[in-house]
């Protein structure tokens, strides 16, 4: 059996029945809406997110979810897919997931039209069912999401990125999400709960440890769906690269630089500053740095009693750091 069909089947039932509930909430009057909406339902990722608001939910009340508990999770994924359809109108992006993205078929336009859509479907259905201590959990982190993404593209032009400044753009762009997923899961069936801001820390370290991962395939041979060496072409800074500019003396310094500004096209100068951060241990700081995220979020599932959901989670916190993809 598949890693994620595992992690899945202590909540099968309820990803069912929530694929059903997200296609209605997702529902229009107009043609064009419905045609795009329905391609992109079919064209779905892993679904982690759902799978976190799930589990946490059945691991902190021994079992039970409820219709919060749907509605919390179709408006996490209604919100994320909106970030993402905006994401690839902002990237100029033509793939998503292996398909062509809405913007490809649809063009920019009604790519955007598309997310405010799914965006505003979304607040109405929290509003609609006065969800509003989940509504607040969702704004917070989209709101962190955007503040990430543009600290990211500030820093990026200076190429001066601390490794806090870095720690605090992942966890805004990245962390903040799969933090919304647990803590709406835990919010879901215990609200007002201890669990909430436990939850909460819980599923940002997942997010940091997954981000670092996401920068390690830049230096590796597997297939994740972007080239390797994407990143430094887009002169987007990753811890590997972040250490070992910061341990540089100022002529390996000057030349990293440089290549990172001025040569990140070409493939011989990429493929040298690769071989340069992995000689100068880049990636041995950034595995132990996500290894102690990875741990410190383990530990705070031990507060919790034995169960298939925390089996599951300790699975996708293992999956998370040991994917391929």
């Amino acid at each position: 059996m598949k890693i994620v069909e595992q992690i899945k089947q202590p909540i099968d039932y309820e990803m069912e029945l929530f694929e059903q509930k997200f296609q209605l909430s997702m529902s229009s009057k107009v043609a064009l809406l419905t045609r795009i909406t329905h391609y992109i339902v079919n064209r779905k990722g892993k679904q982690m997110r759902p799978m976190f608001v799930f589990l946490v939910a059945k691991m902190v009340s021994n079992g039970e979810v409820s219709e919060r508990t749907y509605r919390g999770a179709s408006v996490i994924e209604l919100i994320h897919t909106a970030t993402l359809v905006h994401d690839d109108v902002v990237d100029e992006s033509n793939r998503r997931r292996g398909f062509f993205s809405i913007n490809a078929l649809w063009k920019n336009k009604i790519a955007v039209l598309v997310g405010d859509y799914l965006l505003s479907k979304g607040l109405l259905l929290s509003i609609d069912n006065n969800d509003f201590d989940l509504l607040k959990i969702i704004s917070i982190a989209v709101r962190e999401m955007s503040e990430g993404e543009l600290l990211q593209i500030e820093k990026a032009r200076k190429l001066d990125i601390t490794e806090a400044v870095y720690y605090e753009i992942i966890r805004q762009k990245t962390a903040t999400l799969i933090a919304a997923c647990c803590s709406l899961g835990a919010a879901s069936v215990k609200p007002g709960s201890e669990h909430v801001e436990r939850m909460r820390k819980f599923g940002e370290l997942i997010g940091m440890a997954f981000q670092i991962k996401d920068d390690l395939f830049d230096y590796g041979e597997e297939k994740i769906g972007k080239p390797t060496g994407i990143d430094i072409k887009e002169q987007k800074m990753t811890l590997p690269l972040i250490y070992v500019l910061n341990q540089a003396d100022k002529k390996d310094k000057r030349w990293l630089i440089n290549s990172i500004k001025n040569h990140n096209r070409d493939k011989k100068r990429v493929s040298e500053v690769i071989g340069y951060v992995i000689a100068k241990g880049g990636l041995d700081y950034a595995i132990s740095k996500m290894k102690a995220f990875q741990e410190e979020a383990l530990q705070i599932l031990q507060v919790y009693p034995d169960s298939a959901f925390k089996n599951s989670l300790e699975l996708m916190v293992n999956y998370v750091i040991d994917r391929k993809k």
